[in-house]
């Protein structure tokens, strides 16, 4: 079960509104919803949160670069409102990456059962090695040195995303569910915010 919200701040305070993410499928569609809420440009924060499993802030900041905190990388990952906040600048990857990977393994699998040529063990640990090295960018040699989708476990992002606000980086790795009530307390945004729950 997800839920997201948005608080734009204003001179009179936050606005908050409830947020619904049908038609976002990337960063840009969620920064331009963000920017569209912005008082003056000033900070707007989308928060999203899966229940019991992970949460993110999305701040934008006017024309700057949106910046982006997620609680829990892994568990993200395999949510497609998480894929949204983990780009590839986030994971430390090159843009494209994610495709190229994909492209590598599928002729390493073509390679394998090319012409119905056998694959050996020999074929096999070859097979994984390159995987590896492709996924990696190392000479990793064992498919339990690395995370399959090359996205780590714990904490990613801008730890510092709410320091402005009271919420220091040691605050904010200290939340786990409902981190979105606390974070409201801290703007002082708690009655705003539960007028649109």
């Amino acid at each position: 079960m997800y839920f997201a919200a948005l608080l734009a701040r204003t001179e009179d305070g936050w606005e908050a509104s409830d947020t619904e993410l049908d038609d976002v499928e990337t960063l840009s569609d969620l920064t331009d919803l963000a920017q569209e809420a912005s008082v003056d440009e000033d900070t707007v924060l989308v928060y999203i949160e899966q229940e019991d499993a992970w949460f993110g802030i999305l701040r934008v900041d006017g024309e700057e670069d949106p910046r982006i905190y997620v609680s829990d990388a892994s568990a993200a990952a395999r949510s497609s409102y998480g894929e949204i906040l983990l780009t590839d600048e986030l994971l430390g990857r090159e843009p494209g990456a994610e495709d190229e990977i994909a492209a590598l393994e599928e002729l390493v699998d073509l390679d394998g059962t090319e012409d119905g040529e056998p694959t050996g063990p020999t074929a096999e640990a070859t097979s994984s090695s390159s995987a590896t090295t492709a996924k990696t960018g190392t000479n990793a040699t064992s498919d339990s040195d690395f995370d399959s989708d090359a996205v780590p476990a714990g904490p990613i992002g801008e730890l510092g995303i709410l320091a402005d606000f009271g919420i220091s980086e040691k605050d904010l790795l200290t939340l786990r569910t409902d981190a979105l009530t606390e974070i409201a307390d801290a703007l002082g945004a708690s009655e705003v915010l539960e007028a649109v729950r």
